[in-house]
């Protein structure tokens, strides 16, 4: 079942979520899950099968994004499903429900990225009609 998060789903999305951004606490994701599930600004969807297996969270975008020609723009800020659950077409319910959100606050484009060497969800980008917009080498120096 895919539905939308609230805030006092605040854990179990930033428990998910370790999984996806593991260089993060438990804790900072509790505290900006809280915040983004308070905001009409972005959304976070669930699966769930019993218990949360996968979550997406989405946002709107006002700045600059990569090849839209719109604002604001849905941005796929994140989606994760459970390996033990994987290869169901969770991703893919998730995705929708994040567009048919993006679509009810004005967006007519929805955008999303992926590291360059993230295979898997290159695929599954390309697979749900998403088409690459341009490849960005992102870099920094100390000062």
């Amino acid at each position: 079942m895919i539905r939308q998060a609230t805030v006092s789903d605040a854990a179990a999305v930033a428990a998910l979520s370790l999984r996806l951004w593991p260089d993060h606490t438990m804790e900072e994701m509790t505290a900006e899950f809280a915040a983004l599930l308070a905001s009409p600004e972005a959304a976070v969807f669930l699966a769930e099968d019993g218990a949360p297996v996968g979550f997406a969270q989405c946002q709107l975008r006002h700045d600059y994004v990569e090849g839209a020609s719109a604002s604001p723009t849905g941005y796929l800020e994140g989606v994760y499903v459970a390996p033990s659950h994987q290869h169901r077409g969770i991703a893919g319910k998730l995705l929708s429900a994040c567009e048919v959100w993006a679509k009810a606050h004005g967006c007519t484009e929805f955008a999303s990225d992926c590291e360059i060497d993230n295979a898997a969800s290159l695929a599954f980008h390309l697979a749900k009609g998403f088409t690459e917009a341009s490849r960005n080498i992102h870099f920094i120096k100390p000062l």
